[in-house]
C-alpha cells in the first residue's frame, strides 16, 4: 500500500534528468524510507515480543539498516552540497554579468514549461503530467528594452508537498530566490485555482519571498483559452483592475507581448539615474553599463568619461559589486 509521499516520490523518480536531481529524489527517498524502516521494526516486535534487556529481535538488523540509509544520506548530502556551490558560483557569475533573471513558478501543471517553450522557442518537455519539470532550466530571451534576459524554468509546487522534498529540493529552488522577478503562472481554468495560488504562496514564503527585499512578482493568468464567454469577461475584468496580473495562453500566444512588457516593467522597477564617473580604459564596466542600464548621457574629459544612466537598485548594487566607481550624484 504506497502513501501520498511514496506517491510523490516515485513521480518525483520517473520525472528527474539531470544528476543533481536523481541525488535530490534518492535523498528524500531515503528520508521517507528510515521513518517507514522504524515503524515496520516496532510493529515486529510488538508480534514476537522482546527478551528483556537483550531488546527486541529486530534490533540488530534495524540499526544495520539505518546505519546503511545514514551513510548513504550522507554522501548524498555531500554531493548536494558541491553542486550547491558550484550552483552558487554561477549565480555568482550571473550577478557580475549584464543580464537580469526571470524564474517562472506556479502550481504543477499549471502550464509553466509551455509558457517557457512559447517565450524562448524552445522545446523543453511540458506534457500534461505532475511535475512534469523537475530540474531548472535556463534559456535567454529578449523583453522591451533588454537585449538580454535569463529566463529560468522551475519544478512546480504542490499543496502539503512532504517535508522530505522540501528539505531535498531546497537547492532546486534557491533558483528561484535568486531571480530578480518571480512570475507565477497559474491555471485560472482550474476549479481550485484560489486554493493553487495560496500554496504557492506558502512555498514562497517558506524560502523568504514574501519578505521585504524579496524579488518583484507578477502573476501570468494562464489558460484563459478554456474558458467560456462569461467567466472570461469577469477574469479579464478583474485583472484589468490589477497592475501585477497579465491574462494569457501559452498555447495560443494570447497576451504575451502584454507579459513581455510586463516583465521589461517590472525589471526596471526603482530604477534611478546615477552619475557615474570611469576612465575611459575601462571598457568592461562602460560595456555593462550599456548592456544593463539606459545610458542618457556620456561626456568624454581627458582620460574619463562621465556618464549619466538609468540603473534598478539591483543593477546598481551589481555594478557597486564590480568595483569601486565614484559616483558624483544622483
Amino acid at each position: 500500500m504506497i502513501d501520498r509521499t511514496g506517491l510523490i516520490l516515485e513521480i518525483f523518480g520517473e520525472r528527474a534528468a539531470t544528476a543533481e536531481g536523481r541525488l535530490q529524489v534518492e535523498l528524500a527517498h531515503l528520508d521517507y524510507q528510515a521513518g517507514r524502516l522504524v515503524r515496520s521494526w516496532t510493529h515486529l516486535e510488538r508480534q514476537r515480543g522482546g527478551f528483556g534487556f537483550l531488546g527486541g529481535p529486530g534490533e540488530t538488523q534495524i540499526e544495520a539498516d539505518r546505519r546503511m540509509i545514514r551513510d548513504r544520506m550522507a554522501k548524498i548530502r555531500r554531493e548536494l552540497d558541491q553542486v550547491k556551490r558550484t550552483r552558487s558560483l554561477h549565480r555568482d557569475r550571473r550577478q557580475r554579468a549584464p543580464w537580469p533573471v526571470v524564474a517562472l513558478v506556479g502550481y504543477t501543471n499549471a502550464g509553466k514549461s509551455t509558457l517557457f517553450n512559447a517565450l524562448t522557442g524552445e522545446t523543453v518537455f511540458a506534457e500534461n503530467l505532475l511535475f512534469a519539470t523537475l530540474d531548472p532550466t535556463m534559456r535567454e530571451i529578449r523583453l522591451p528594452g533588454f537585449d538580454k534576459v535569463i529566463l529560468s524554468d522551475t519544478v512546480g509546487f504542490v499543496s502539503d508537498l512532504p517535508t522530505e522534498l522540501i528539505a531535498a529540493f531546497r537547492a532546486t529552488l534557491e533558483e528561484v530566490a535568486s531571480a530578480d522577478l518571480l512570475v507565477h503562472v497559474r491555471n485560472v481554468a482550474h476549479p481550485d485555482s484560489e486554493a493553487q495560488r495560496e500554496d504557492v504562496d506558502d512555498v514562497l514564503a517558506s524560502l523568504g519571498l514574501a519578505e521585504e527585499g524579496a524579488p518583484p512578482r507578477i502573476e501570468a493568468w494562464n489558460k484563459v483559452d478554456l474558458l467560456d464567454g462569461e467567466e472570461r469577461d469577469r477574469l479579464l475584468e478583474e485583472a484589468s483592475r490589477r497592475d501585477n496580473v497579465v491574462p494569457i495562453s501559452a498555447i495560443s500566444g494570447e497576451g504575451l507581448d502584454d507579459l513581455r512588457h510586463r516583465m521589461a516593467e517590472s525589471l526596471r522597477t526603482g530604477e534611478q539615474v546615477h552619475q557615474i564617473r570611469l576612465s575611459t580604459t575601462d571598457g568592461s564596466r562602460i560595456a555593462w553599463l550599456h548592456a544593463r542600464g539606459e545610458v542618457l548621457d556620456q561626456q568624454v574629459d581627458d582620460d574619463a568619461m562621465e556618464l549619466s544612466v538609468r540603473l534598478s537598485p539591483d543593477n546598481w548594487a551589481r555594478f557597486q559589486a564590480l568595483g569601486d566607481p565614484a559616483e558624483t550624484a544622483q
